[in-house]
């Protein structure tokens, strides 16, 4: 994905507004497949504005740590035509493994992509052609259409023909138990 870039502001040592970081997402996972291009983390703890330390410079997993944040690009491809079920399954179950997210994957009965984190997530479709797979729902979304996905079980499809580009933030979070 070209032109992804992040801008990070700070402070320097007399407390003027700086840009501390400019350029690239520093991690990225699976563009083979469309990608999660990491932007920043938090970890619920103070922050330091002064640092120039790259909260985005970590291994990536789909979830944050408990009272962290999450904000990422993620890229989707189109699914090639032909591709037997069995194999997207392994794909997926491969993919969710090697982002610490195997354990989310609670019902793919649906889709081979289906999963569910602990997160309240706020996604923007920036460009492409996208459907929101849900248990029981669907929606086709449109470029600037906006997600606020409260820990269901859901997964992505591209329609198009060219990857799609979406923007999330996931905040962990704790859901009332029915």
């Amino acid at each position: 994905m070209k032109n992804l870039r992040r801008i990070v502001t700070g402070h320097n040592e007399n407390n003027k507004s700086i840009i501390m970081i400019d350029g690239k997402p520093s991690r990225t996972i699976g563009e083979d497949v469309g990608g999660l291009f990491e932007v920043w983390n938090t970890d619920g703890k103070e922050i330091n504005s002064f640092s120039n330390e790259d909260k985005a410079d970590m291994d990536i997993i789909l979830s944050p740590i408990e009272n962290g944040t999450k904000f990422r690009y993620f890229a989707i491809h189109p699914t090639p035509d032909g591709i037997p079920k069995e194999k997207l399954e392994a794909a997926a179950a491969l993919a969710f493994e090697k982002i610490g997210a195997a354990h989310e994957r609670i019902d793919t009965s649906k889709h081979h992509a289906m999963h569910q984190t602990k997160t309240i997530d706020y996604i923007i479709l920036l460009e492409g052609d996208v459907t929101l797979i849900l248990d029981e729902d669907e929606v086709r979304l449109q470029p600037f259409n906006v997600v606020v996905q409260r820990g269901t079980n859901h997964a992505w499809v591209n329609n198009g023909t060219e990857p799609a580009l979406l923007i999330a933030v996931l905040i962990d979070s704790e859901f009332k138990k029915n």
